[in-house]
């Protein structure tokens, strides 16, 4: 069903396809997808929430982890239906990194992407089986990855690659390409979201290919996401019950606040995120009380589903208008998010799975966290340290000295052992020696203009630095 416009937006719209039939950098099916995204957008058909009508998910819709059936003897079967695929199309700039945020070393020298091809290798090794590995790229990290993707020629397994979506950031100010507007550099395109991860496997003849070879469950994750591991009770329990689509949730901590959570609406499971909810419920949208879960983006889905409601163009899912400024011109970006997507397929459900598979790395104070002895490394597989008492994590945070991947690595000599540390605060010229213990809660403050270094070997516990004498 085309988008109802008003005859003003029409002519945006009528004039935004006579400028994009010129781009010629990007192909037929990105062209028609960007304007079909426009279209929707200026028809402002952006699903209204009614506050009154959300209801909580019960078990039958978010299924707890912990009653789902033991994995059944044929495991190489089940294996064989299916397709992991990263979502590899972020740059580590946060992290100071040029290149794909999944190249930067996790632990032992190895990097995410490392991690994801010995695990796939280890299972296909253990069950004689073929698990494939997709990477869905974005255009800025596509020929990185080329690259990258060369040193695993010789490994067991078989490795795919495909971009999403390149769209053109839009003026705000007359609904123009900004590319039409003599900007030829990358700042002009945007890769809109991964919920463009759903079109973009179609169209790249991936998913047909996949299909032809008798898979038919995709197993869709962030590449930064370390707990994120093949789960056979998972990949089981959906293939018993024909669950055409399964998000993993988890439960909500104060830090994750933010996060998207599972609702029932109207009879149907779908996703809440804080941008639909109104000023006046946006505290209600945070509490833990109401909303104890929240997206950990871990996604499992019927190929053959995602072939049916692509090819229908049934996948309209909420648009996220991303405001940016390029050389001081004000740009819109539209992106679509791949969680939105669970309210259009058949006997979709959630399921609450244990905070283990919820391990991102988005800043370098979660890479303290994953290179320290709270964690250990076997078979690409990043586990948890028995030894560790207390189910929740130590919250971390690290000034902007140590923002960067690189000045984060120089400023520590080996990483703390940080496994019975409930808190740590760090600001100012910091430095850490080797074989240092940190115990409790430690706060450690250089004075403005003043190099603190912690010496080696040194065990802090419950302690305010604020000096070398107070070490």
């Amino acid at each position: 069903m085309a988008p109802t416009l008003s005859s003003a937006d029409a002519e945006k719209i009528s004039t935004l396809k006579s400028d994009v039939a010129t781009l010629d950098q990007i192909s037929e099916n990105e062209k028609s997808g960007f304007i079909n995204l426009v279209a929707r957008y200026l028809s402002g058909e952006a699903q209204h929430i009614e506050w009154s009508k959300i209801q909580t998910p019960t078990d039958e819709v978010v299924v707890p982890y912990d009653t789902l059936a033991p994995v059944p003897e044929e495991t190489k079967k089940l294996l064989d239906k299916l397709v992991v695929l990263k979502l590899n199309g972020g740059l580590g700039t946060t992290m100071g990194c040029t290149g794909p945020k999944s190249v930067i070393e996790v632990r032992n020298g190895l990097t995410f992407l490392d991690l994801i091809v010995i695990q796939i290798e280890t299972l296909n090794a253990k069950y004689g089986c073929n698990v494939p590995l997709l990477l869905m790229n974005s255009f800025n990290t596509h020929d990185d990855t080329l690259k990258i993707v060369e040193k695993y020629a010789n490994s067991k397994i078989d490795i795919h690659t495909f971009n999403q979506s390149q769209y053109p950031r839009l003026v705000v100010e007359d609904f123009k390409p900004l590319s039409s507007k003599g900007n030829t550099t990358k700042e002009a395109w945007y890769p809109p979201g991964h919920g463009d991860v759903f079109p973009a496997f179609k169209n790249s003849g991936k998913l047909d290919a996949l299909l032809s070879q008798g898979k038919e469950y995709v197993f869709v994750a962030n590449s930064d996401n370390l707990g994120a591991v093949v789960d056979l009770k998972i990949l089981s329990h959906l293939i018993t019950n024909k669950n055409e689509y399964c998000m993993e949730v988890t439960p909500k901590t104060l830090a994750d606040v933010k996060g998207g959570t599972l609702i029932s609406y109207e009879g149907k499971v779908q996703l809440l995120e804080i941008a639909q909810v109104a000023d006046e419920h946006v505290n209600e949208f945070k509490s833990i009380e109401k909303f104890k879960i929240f997206n950990t983006n871990n996604l499992w889905v019927n190929l053959q589903a995602i072939n049916r409601l692509v090819e229908g163009d049934a996948l309209k899912m909420e648009i996220i208008p991303n405001p940016k400024e390029v050389d001081g011109i004000k740009v819109l970006q539209l992106e679509t998010a791949a969680g939105a997507a669970i309210r259009f397929f058949d006997h979709a459900i959630g399921i609450n799975v244990p905070r283990s598979r919820f391990l991102p790395v988005k800043a370098s104070s979660d890479l303290l966290l994953v290179q320290s002895d709270l964690y250990t490394l076997s078979d690409g597989f990043v586990t948890r340290n028995p030894a560790r008492a207390n189910p929740a994590n130590p919250s971390i945070e690290l000034g902007p000295e140590f923002k960067k991947v690189a000045s984060f690595l120089s400023r520590f000599k080996s990483i703390p052992s940080i496994i019975d540390l409930d808190s740590l605060k760090v600001t100012g010229d910091v430095w850490f020696g080797a074989s240092i213990t940190l115990k409790g809660k430690v706060t450690i403050t250089a004075k403005p203009g003043v190099k603190l270094e912690i010496p080696d070997g040194a065990v802090i516990a419950d302690k305010e630095i604020n000096g070398p004498e107070d070490i």
